[in-house]
């Protein structure tokens, strides 16, 4: 007969597509994971997945079993859940997933605070852009996330946590670097890298350089980078001009090595959300945890102060 340790390699097998990703991410061995699932197939009779090559494909088979499985993992989730509530313990592990800006700049350092008094925890931190935030909560895969955007999804609940405020980054040796503001026609003129398109800071800047007439076809996209810090290093070449994060370059801004400029007119001014599934019981430590957000909010506001 399987067990739910059984269950949890398939399922990781399944959402990573690769025996070696899932290997990794439950620390085993790949010949150990291959024989779970061989165990699996043999007791089910029937075939789970098809490797073609290197891509691992599930059948209809794996298919219906997984739905099966992720219910099952996550009664043997909440059972442990209530038992902790019951016992008035919170510890045990906790995944959060944040997009770029809070889980590098924002949340390490609160949950280092959090773990001064709830010592017993453990807690995992995955940092994706929003959208790829947006689908691990969706999968089951973390419980909460932290993001940059909005994403319409019913099954979504958003509440809003801190500001932040992204900024025009130019070098130092741009004719842009003495000033203050640009005016918004004159961005359709520059060279700009930017963020891949699932990227929270891309979808907001983009959005409201929209409301100025500024439409992202105008502008001379020549990069897109998967991450914040790739970004920064590509302004900072003179590759082109960026839009990013204010706490992302402050240290380079206030090191002379790169400029922030604000657009007139536009406010870059964004929200970070807490989002998690609606109706979704969450566990005592998720819950302490957003407690503990909540009630340090107002220390991570950044202040409005001029580029």
């Amino acid at each position: 007969m399987f067990d739910l340790h059984q269950l949890e390699v398939f399922c990781r097998v399944l959402e990573l597509k690769s025996f070696s990703k899932a290997a990794e991410s439950v620390y085993l061995t790949q010949p150990t994971v291959s024989g779970h699932i061989q165990a699996l197939e043999q007791f089910l009779d029937t075939r789970l997945f098809d490797r073609l090559g290197k891509k691992v494909v599930p059948t209809r088979a794996g298919e219906l079993l997984y739905k099966y499985a992720r219910q099952m993992l996550s009664l043997r989730s909440e059972a442990r859940r209530e038992l902790e509530l019951f016992l008035g313990r919170v510890k045990g592990e906790m995944t959060i997933g944040a997009s770029t800006i809070p889980g590098a700049y924002i949340l390490p350092e609160l949950i280092g605070s959090f773990k001064k008094d709830h010592s017993d925890i453990y807690i995992t931190l995955m940092i994706a852009d929003t959208t790829g935030v947006i689908d691990s909560l969706l999968a089951g895969k973390i419980e909460m996330g932290v993001v940059g955007a909005k994403i319409e999804e019913k099954r979504l609940q958003y509440r809003e946590w801190v500001r932040d405020e992204m900024v025009i980054v130019v070098p130092s040796s741009h004719a842009w670097a003495g000033r203050r503001s640009v005016e918004a026609g004159e961005l359709k003129k520059e060279a700009f890298v930017l963020r891949e398109p699932g990227s929270g800071t891309r979808m907001t800047s983009l959005k409201a350089l929209e409301k100025l007439g500024v439409d992202a076809k105008e502008l001379n996209i020549i990069a897109e980078m998967g991450s914040t810090e790739a970004v920064r290093q590509a302004v900072k070449a003179g590759i082109g001009i960026g839009i990013l994060s204010r706490r992302a370059v402050k240290d380079d801004i206030a090191a002379g090595s790169l400029h922030g400029l604000r657009v007139k007119g536009l406010d870059l001014w964004r929200e970070f959300y807490v989002v998690v599934l609606k109706g979704r019981t969450l566990s005592p430590i998720t819950g302490s945890f957003l407690d503990f957000l909540f009630l340090r909010a107002n220390s991570f506001t950044e202040k409005e102060n001029p580029a």
